[in-house]
């Protein structure tokens, strides 16, 4: 099952830059469109799944696919749509507070949709689910035309694709061995420069690369995909060590486990839907910088009051604190990314863009019983003992 799971992020890693890139040729909505498509054919044939080996074609690869389509035009159509920084906020906010809030209850759903049904019922929900959004797709417009005949670098492609999935490896191989986590980290990064030079060759020779270096010019930009990551990898980070301990040191199951999430996703709702009033008063940069302070606060207080209290109340203000501050800086970030390019290079920088947050890949949380780390066999031991 760990398999399945790292497939679909590595999936995911190797295709987001080529998928971003695939939107100017073929069209924004058209590749939104398709990336569902795949997406619901995918959890169709998990759901149908005789055996491990279809779930990994089903969920991996197939919905790992479908995710790298449809992301990039989600940030691309939102950023030519709406065009102040104000309007932005409030379409990257709502986006950033319902991602928030299916990240959060997504488990949950589906923990309650196993225990009453079954596991393939959830993957047929997620198929009902996709089909509602492309009958409500029908009437978005692409205001730019496709260009069938914008070049792709399919050797570009394929650079940086092996490049950020050594990375992502190296990032899963954290928990078992740290020198192979460093091997894969810098195999990951030596390929992700060559893959640079590359670029470089290709725009001194006059043709069209994966990704201009112009792209990397900007310092804000710069700045926000790094704040980005940062961001995911609080979140993430957090998700998983607090799960983690719920789960085995606690022993709350799942569902309780999700259940005390809410909190941090209903900061997360209420700092995402404020992020136009927030804009209109405050400076981006402020934001940033004010959503940060706040988080870093959240988990003091998490980790403060926690470890003084057996009970499950004592997880909400930190949860709440880390929520607000991730919703309220993650908006603003992306908004300064995206609106920092022209709509020439929207393809590129929404696929650099999302390829950046999937580089802090989310962990799943497991039950104790399904632990079977060391680490998590003495927590259990420890417990047992201590019944």
């Amino acid at each position: 099952m760990q398999i399945a799971i790292t497939i679909f992020l590595l999936v995911m890693a190797a295709l987001m830059i080529p998928g971003g890139k695939l939107t100017d040729r073929y069209g924004r909505k058209r590749l939104f469109m398709a990336g569902l498509g795949v997406y619901g054919v995918g959890a169709l044939l998990s759901a149908a799944a005789p055996s491990l080996g279809i779930l990994i074609i089903g969920n991996s690869l197939l919905e790992g696919v479908g995710t790298a389509l449809l992301i990039p035009p989600v940030y691309i159509l939102t950023t030519l749509l709406f065009t102040e920084v104000t309007s932005r906020a409030r379409a990257f906010g709502a986006i950033m507070a319902v991602g928030g809030i299916g990240a959060a209850a997504g488990p949950l759903i589906g923990g309650l949709i196993t225990s009453a049904i079954s596991w393939r019922a959830a993957f047929v929900f997620q198929a009902l689910v996709i089909a509602a959004i492309m009958l409500l797709s029908r009437r978005i417009e692409d205001l730019l035309p496709p260009d069938p005949t914008r070049a792709f670098d399919l050797g570009g492609a394929v650079l940086s694709a092996v490049g950020l999935v050594l990375l992502v490896l190296g990032i899963l191989a954290a928990d078992d061995n740290i020198w192979l986590m460093i091997s894969f980290i810098v195999v990951g990064v030596l390929v992700l420069t060559l893959s640079f030079r590359s670029v470089r060759a290709k725009e001194r020779a006059g043709k069209e690369p994966l990704l201009s270096t112009d792209l990397f010019r900007s310092r804000t930009s710069n700045l926000g995909l790094v704040t980005q990551n940062a961001q995911w990898l609080m979140l993430m980070g957090v998700s998983f060590v607090v799960a983690a301990y719920l789960q085995v040191v606690r022993g709350y199951d799942a569902i309780q486990t999700g259940v005390i999430f809410t909190a941090a996703t209903f900061g997360l709702l209420v700092s995402s839907l404020a992020a136009e009033r927030l804009a209109k008063r405050r400076a981006q940069r402020t934001l940033i910088i004010s959503g940060f302070i706040v988080t870093i606060a959240g988990i003091g207080v998490l980790l403060t009051m926690v470890s003084g209290s057996p009970s499950a109340w004592a997880f909400a203000p930190g949860l709440l604190l880390i929520g607000l501050g991730i919703g309220g800086m993650l908006t603003p970030s992306i908004n300064v990314v995206q609106s920092s390019f022209a709509e020439a290079f929207q393809g590129e920088i929404s696929g650099l863009s999302r390829s950046v947050s999937t580089s802090a890949p989310p962990s799943a949380p497991r039950s104790p019983a399904a632990s079977s780390s060391p680490a998590s066999r003495r927590h259990q031991d420890a417990r047992t003992r201590s019944r």
